[in-house]
């Protein structure tokens, strides 16, 4: 693969949305970061898509393109149909406009490729060769083969896709020149490197709309078609489109549409079955056909709006097709490989052993909930087993585990956890809270107001101010307990959380000390008291003056009270 779809690796913030939406599991999980397994990759883009921090981009080879056009050779453009889609108004005069404005020598639509493809498709059909018979017009349906079900490539049409045929057409037309397809799909920029003969360059539509904005073009949708510049196979982007512009025209076949990644992968689960036959399928990966390509602008992924303009720009054929040879050339035929990876399924041991690290040890514990991406907790493990996933990628494993671990946490602490709801009311309290304040069982107080085992004021001053308290000091009155209090309020929650620690014992000890110093001071009191009348006594017989030694006597007791 040539890297056609790439991570953004500061944006992945680890959702594990592309790993849910991708069918065929071909993204790995390592070291934070979702990558794209290339040779497990059908480049079908809803990873893309689906991303919801846009941390993964498509490659751009506008550049290419825009080299191609400095060149002396001609440049001719070959535009998928649901262009119609992508721009509202838009005919194909109004595209050739602006493509000649960019450069190029002249553009033509992919639909008249897509009418030899239909033609091979209902000559297959008639020759009655194959029981079963896949359009191969979707390169991402053939990648889901090559690479998933390679023992179904009997099933796929040996017909190019229309970008390859109408890329040959061109360059018979015109020996020499280059040709650069523009459309919705990722997977063309693979099918246009590595299946030749084929377009020399793809972009997608926002490629273009960048060219264009650069360049400050715009459409003019004033323009109109000419008459002869028209054809049924404008229906292919849409499902069922293919169908709608073939003959279908031999009753022994049965003739149906599947669209999206997911319907088309368990269809070929039933055609591998062989559960259908006498059949032609028109599959596409996308969702309603190429118009929910991925690379349709983020702004135009509207499927009603754009199955009625790709509908309506169909219908304006009246029935008639665009102009090429009935049957298409052997030299235009596709020839398709097996490009499945070598799979080794772990054992059951091995499975058990994951499951067993990711605390599942009995059936039960297995939810399936596919929060890691993956449909069961077995294809997790094989994936964990294989390098693609990681044990901790399991939701339930993780909140189980920080569930135990806060658990623990707040079950062995001695200090006190209260919490409130902003109504006043408890709704959690670990045991040792429940000692200080108490309370004999959770189930007694949980939901009731906590005015009914302490003082509210100091929750109601956070809750109103938004001020947290901070080792607050605090009295129980009812458990005669002092205890020093923590009150946070969490806005995002909802929750007063209050943290409490038994200082009882600190305050009884210090109340001891604090009546063991005012003895203290009484007693010194008492002796200086003495000691002045003795020294008075003293004195008054030498004469002298107690001045002194009352000033000393008297820094002594207040040393004392300070103690």
């Amino acid at each position: 693969m040539g890297d056609y779809i790439r991570l953004k690796p500061s944006d992945c913030k680890n959702c594990y949305k592309c790993i849910r939406n991708c069918t065929v599991k071909s993204i790995s999980f390592a070291g934070g970061l979702a990558q794209i397994v290339e040779d497990e990759c059908i480049l079908c883009g809803k990873c893309f898509v689906v991303c919801p921090q846009n941390a993964k981009e498509i490659r751009s080879d506008l550049d290419a393109a825009k080299a191609f056009i400095e060149e002396d050779a001609p440049v001719y453009a070959s535009v998928a149909p649901s262009f119609v889609a992508n721009y509202p108004g838009v005919t194909m005069a109004s595209m050739r406009k602006v493509l000649k404005a960019l450069g190029f020598a002249d553009a033509q639509e992919t639909a008249v490729g897509a009418t030899a493809v239909k033609n091979a498709y209902d000559a297959l059909v008639r020759a009655e060769e194959q029981k079963v018979i896949i359009a191969s017009s979707c390169p991402s349906v053939n990648l889901l083969v090559e690479k998933h079900f390679p023992q179904l490539l009997p099933c796929l049409a040996k017909v190019q896709t229309p970008m390859a045929v109408h890329t040959q057409m061109l360059r018979k037309a015109h020996p020499g020149a280059k040709v650069v397809f523009i459309g919705p799909c990722i997977a063309k920029k693979a099918e246009a490197e590595e299946k030749k003969p084929n377009a020399d360059c793809v972009l997608t539509f926002e490629e273009l709309n960048a060219w264009m904005q650069e360049k400050q073009i715009a459409f003019d949708t004033s323009l109109e078609d000419a008459p002869g510049e028209r054809g049924k196979a404008r229906f292919f982007p849409t499902a069922g489109g293919i169908l709608k512009s073939m003959a279908c025209d031999n009753s022994n076949y049965t003739y149906m549409s599947v669209d999206g990644t997911d319907a088309c992968a368990r269809a070929l689960e039933d055609i591998a079955s062989g559960n259908l036959q006498n059949c032609f399928i028109e599959m596409s990966s996308c969702e309603g056909g190429c118009i929910g390509g991925p690379a349709m602008s983020k702004e135009s992924r509207r499927p009603v709006h754009n199955f009625l303009a790709v509908d309506s720009y169909g219908k304006a054929a009246n029935g008639a097709d665009f102009a090429v040879e009935d049957c298409m050339p052997q030299s235009l035929k596709a020839e398709f490989v097996s490009r499945q990876k070598e799979k080794t399924l772990a054992g059951a041991t091995a499975i058990e052993e994951v499951l067993h690290s990711m605390g599942k040890t009995r059936p039960e514990d297995e939810l399936n909930c596919g929060s890691c991406g993956y449909n069961t907790c077995r294809e997790k493990a094989q994936a964990v087993l294989d390098g693609k996933a990681q044990v901790f990628m399991c939701l339930p494993f993780l909140t189980e585990k920080a569930q135990s671990f806060s658990d623990n946490i707040i079950r062995n602490t001695p200090n006190g956890i209260l919490i409130l709801n902003e109504n006043m009311e408890i709704q959690q309290m670990n045991a040792a809270a429940r000692k200080m304040l108490g309370v004999r069982s959770l189930n007694e107080v949980m939901g009731a107001q906590i005015v009914e085992i302490m003082e509210p004021y100091d929750f109601i001053e956070v809750l109103s101010s938004g001020i947290n308290i901070h080792e607050k000091h605090v009295y129980l009155q009812s458990q005669r307990k002092y205890i020093e209090e923590t009150i946070l309020y969490d806005r995002t929650f909802h929750i007063l959380m209050c943290i409490m620690r038994d200082i009882t014992s600190e305050e009884e000890e210090k109340k001891k000390k604090e009546e063991l110093s005012r003895h203290t001071v009484e007693v010194t009191d008492k002796v200086i008291e003495k000691q002045m009348r003795i020294v008075q006594e003293i004195a008054s017989l030498l004469g002298e003056t107690t001045a002194e030694t009352k000033i000393a006597l008297t820094k002594l007791k207040e040393s004392l009270k300070d103690e």
